[in-house]
């Protein structure tokens, strides 16, 4: 008969005691129970049992509730009953959906910010794309969905996946506000991991929490193999639409692919980006399959209901009551360059400019023509290069029509006589930094960000600006995508960072996705202005964000010139600008004018418009257009008004943010801390607690030091440092800010709350703090009848995967001996007042006339909790109906889709009929799986766990 077991039981296996953390199943559907040793020698060493094998051998045991010892407590005030009762209570799964620990982490935590974790919770697995525009805090908004699920026993194992240069932000973000550890596993790292462990080893398995870049994986064969072993309860992906499957007709990527295995590799999935889709139904579909292959049955045509449920989609115009009051709103100028003669010159021959031959058999979406005036735009230097690259192509192809080669030869002796000084849009770039801005790089909070899509012209501002502004070469920092990861993210902590040298960061659009640029910046230049709206958005975003304190000053330079039509295509880019401010204000996305939905493509359009002879106005008209009607077959007009939620007005299918306490016995986790550190018979070496300024600081004890061995190296005091902790999220917040103005690259104090290391050990200790199966027995008068007696016992029930389901504190009353009731222990603190008040201890407690009464209360308490499944069962079973015929539906609708597909396949007969088993095969094959994770997480064991925690007596 297979036993019963759920977390905060304490077993027997192998001739020790356990106390059972979590039970989870593994990749061949085995339980597998996570366990902290109680047993003297074993005691905080944590183990993996699997069931099956532990059961098949006789060496596990659960300890039963009515066999419990009842034992007296000794300490002063009942302090260490109090402690091991609270930390019971921290064993306690939430089985709601309400938010009970996400909106108290280290941050000015915002209404729309708790409903992405709300919408999971109310899922019956958390799989979601966040899918918030440029700036709202997708990362925060993560961070408090997998704080929620940590809490609930979802998130032991976690592993995040992000681009090379946001590993340490996100790092950072993840342990600042919510304590929750990833270790950074970028090139170097990998290498120390491998150097460490066994070559037949995984290293996937020695970090519990880890962060890693997408490409790293991509690029190391063997190390992508180890990950795809391994299983993790949540998987973030950041900047998610790198995963997507894109290009029409193209297989899919290195990356996608990888995404694709990983996402079955997890029970708990999370997508993050502000660009989730590129208009094409297929690549976003591809996102969606990741979270639910069976919600999409035909990826070229579906609807709005069939993914509703999987994402969550907000606007800056969407979330306004909430933002005025945090985000400053950004003043916008374009500045303008009359171009000099020498660079008229050019213009002049660019417009002029016959390339039949290159231009003739053109492969990409653009004249050469055309790119060599984006390039004049950016700057002189770019040109050049762009202009020499194509005579060495010309003279290597060697060509009997020497016509091209000539017209390129012309306009680079051209583009080499515009000098420093000739070159207007970076003499206007010195004006308005030295003279608009009154800038002089001396203030350490005030730094620039300037932002060019050309390699050649950052090495050329790299290059010039220190002499111009006076700065030293270590002033200027440049960022780009073929960049090592250690020193994209060296480059972006020191821009960070206030004693760092740096003052400029002159970027290309690697630093466009997901980067922090606020803390120390909010001015940001656009030396050349992208032909996106998509990248005009994410490239703002970097300044114009969640967090900013100051008003955001952005910047256009633009050159006008006298040739006429050189002059409009600045014109047309002056649209760009226009159009990306009103959809800030207006509409929300900007993508919308055009309709593509991905930067190459808009980038696209615009050189088309330029190339055409449109003139600005024209355009504009056009990107109204679209704007206001779309094309009919736009499937994602929907996408971008769905989802939307504000505080006064939400749909039925949205739920409300409701959050939640739980039972606690202290007034928050610092005071929790204070008494198990002041109980504590461990050695606490320089321990100091301020309890009035809410401040502990202490030396790592040695029982505490291999728990810090695998959290992220940053995090770990040496030797002769203190670990500082504090509850005051402002204060977090402060030293976040103060850590950039010094050296320390992570701040020295920590948020001391619910998910932080010390709790969750000390959590652990205050459970050992009573023998094997004792419960102990405290003497009350506050509140309680005479000759009362109150048995209060945990009872759970998990689902079949192992996981508790359903949890209930309950008191089983007597008295004289007499059974009175039973009653939510809820109630019993509410009339006790236990833990509210100083509890004097007479050191011993008569025992005998309880012992007889442990069996009832046990009997008592099972009826109870019988009762109180039957209820919940009968809401879990219809959701379980409701989920099947979902299922069934949708099972119907695949198979329907897979014969309209073959119906139009003209193959022979025989081919086809083996490719249709195959994707029939294939299609069961993701029903079933799904339908076994349903039956098994929304089914309950038929018998609860109880545990005995306790005795009140008067």
């Amino acid at each position: 008969m297979s036993i019963d077991i759920a977390p905060g039981a304490r077993i027997l296996c192998r001739d020790a005691e356990w106390l059972v953390k979590s039970v989870s199943c593994s990749s061949d559907g085995d339980q597998v129970i996570e366990a902290v040793g109680v047993s003297e020698f074993l005691r905080g060493r944590r183990v993996q049992f699997l069931k099956e094998i532990e059961e098949k051998t006789g060496d596990l045991q659960v300890l039963k509730a009515e066999k419990t010892e009842l034992v007296n407590d000794d300490s002063s005030g009942y302090v260490r009953s109090l402690l091991f009762i609270e930390a019971n209570f921290k064993q306690t799964v939430p089985e709601d959906g309400r938010i009970y620990l996400g909106q108290q982490a280290a941050m000015d935590t915002l209404n729309y910010q708790l409903y992405p974790a709300c919408k999971a919770l109310q899922m019956p697995r958390q799989r979601l794309l966040i899918a918030d525009a440029v700036g709202l805090g997708k990362t925060l908004e993560c961070g408090i969905l997998v704080s929620e699920l940590i809490y609930r026993g979802k998130g032991r194992r976690i592993l995040v996946v992000a681009t090379k240069s946001m590993m340490v932000q996100f790092q950072k973000e993840f342990w600042q506000r919510f304590t929750i550890p990833l270790v950074r596993l970028d090139s170097v790292e990998i290498q120390r991991v491998r150097s460490r462990l066994p070559g037949n080893h995984n290293p996937f398995h020695y970090y519990d929490r880890a962060i890693i870049s997408i490409d790293t994986l991509k690029q190391d064969r063997e190390y992508r193999s180890y990950l795809e072993q391994a299983y993790w309860d949540i998987l973030i992906i950041d900047e998610a639409h790198n995963v997507a499957r894109r290009g029409k007709g193209q297989s899919a990527s290195q990356r996608a692919k990888l995404a694709e295995r990983l996402a079955t590799r997890s029970d708990t999935l999370i997508l993050l980006s502000a660009t989730p889709h590129d208009g094409r139904p297929e690549s976003f579909a591809s996102l969606m399959n990741m979270l639910d292959p069976t919600a999409i049955a035909n990826e070229s045509n579906y609807t709005k209901e069939d993914i509703r449920d999987l994402y969550v989609r907000r606007f800056k115009k969407d979330v306004l009551q909430d933002l005025k009051q945090n985000i400053p709103e950004r003043r916008v100028e374009a500045v303008e360059a009359i171009a000099s003669p020498a660079e008229e010159r050019v213009f002049q021959k660019l417009h002029d400019l016959k390339l039949t031959r290159i231009d003739r058999q053109r492969q990409g979406n653009q004249l050469f023509k055309t790119t060599l005036l984006k390039a004049m735009l950016s700057s002189p230097a770019a040109c050049l290069e762009t202009v020499k690259n194509r005579i060495q192509r010309l003279k290597k192809q060697d060509i009997s029509d020497q016509a091209d080669l000539a017209e390129l030869k012309d306009l680079a002796t051209a583009l080499e006589q515009i000098q420093v000084e000739d070159f207007s849009k970076y003499q206007h770039l010195l004006k308005l930094i030295q003279k608009d801005f009154s800038w002089r790089g001396k203030d350490t909070t005030d730094r620039l960000v300037i932002f060019t899509g050309r390699l050649e012209t950052q090495k050329f501002l790299k290059t010039q600006l220190p002499k111009d502004l006076g700065l030293s070469v270590d002033a200027i920092a440049c960022l780009e995508g073929g960049m090592a990861d250690v020193d994209q993210v060296r480059i972006v902590d020191e821009f960070g960072q206030e004693s760092a040298k740096v003052r400029v960061l002159i970027a290309t659009e690697v630093a466009a996705e997901g980067l922090n640029l606020h803390y120390l910046s909010h001015k940001l230049i656009h030396f050349d202005i992208p032909w996106s709206l998509m990248t005009l958005q994410q490239r703002n975003g970097r300044i114009d964000r969640y967090g900013q304190t100051r008003q955001p000053e952005i910047r256009y330079l633009l050159t006008r010139s006298t040739v006429e039509r050189m002059d409009e295509v600045e014109r047309i880019i002056q649209v760009l600008l226009a159009k990306d401010e009103q959809a800030i204000k207006n509409i929300g996305d900007p993508s919308v004018f055009m309709g593509v939905f991905d930067p190459e493509a808009e980038e696209a359009i615009t050189a088309q418009v330029i190339e055409s002879g449109v003139t600005a106005e024209e355009f504009s008209q056009q990107l109204d257009q679209n704007a206001q009607g779309g094309e009919e077959d736009d499937i994602f007009r929907w996408f971008e008004t769905a989802g939307t939620f504000t505080p006064e007005e939400t749909t039925a299918s949205e739920p409300q943010t409701e959050t939640g306490t739980l039972l606690s016995l202290f007034a928050s986790p610092f005071d929790f801390t204070v008494a198990a550190l002041k109980s504590s018979t461990v050695p606490i070496p320089n321990l100091n607690i301020n309890e009035t300024e809410r401040f502990i600081e202490l030396q790592l004890p040695e029982e505490l030091k291999p728990r810090y061995e695998r959290l992220p190296r940053e995090i770990r005091p040496d030797e002769k440092s203190l670990l500082s902790l504090t509850d005051n999220p402002e204060e977090i917040m402060t030293a976040m800010i103060e850590a950039r103005r010094q050296d320390a690259r992570w701040p020295v104090k920590q948020y001391l709350w619910e998910l932080h290391p010390i709790v969750e050990w000390l959590t652990d200790r205050c459970l050992f703090y009573f023998g094997r199966h004792q419960a102990p027995v405290i003497q009350l008068s506050t509140g309680m009848k005479s000759q009362e007696a109150i048995f209060v016992c945990f009872g759970s029930f998990p689902n079949r995967r192992g996981s508790p389901v359903l949890n209930r504190w309950v008191s089983v009353i007597f008295n004289n001996g007499k059974f009175q009731g039973v009653e939510p222990f809820a109630k019993t603190l509410e009339r006790t007042q236990l833990g509210q008040n100083s509890i004097p201890n007479p050191g011993t407690v008569e025992l005998e006339d309880l012992l007889g009464l442990r069996s009832k209360a046990i009997n008592q308490a099972r009826t109870y909790l019988q009762q109180a499944r039957t209820t919940f069962d009968s809401q879990l079973t219809a959701q379980l109906n409701e989920q099947k015929q979902r299922l069934e539906r949708l099972r119907g609708y695949h198979f329907e889709q897979l014969e309209l597909r073959f119906e139009e396949d003209t193959r022979a007969e025989t081919i086809k009929q083996q490719q249709r088993q195959r994707a029939r095969s294939g299609i069961e094959k993701i029903f079933k799986d799904y339908e076994d994770w349903v039956n098994l997480s929304m089914t309950t064991e038929p018998e609860p766990y109880i545990k005995l925690i306790t005795v009140l007596r008067s």
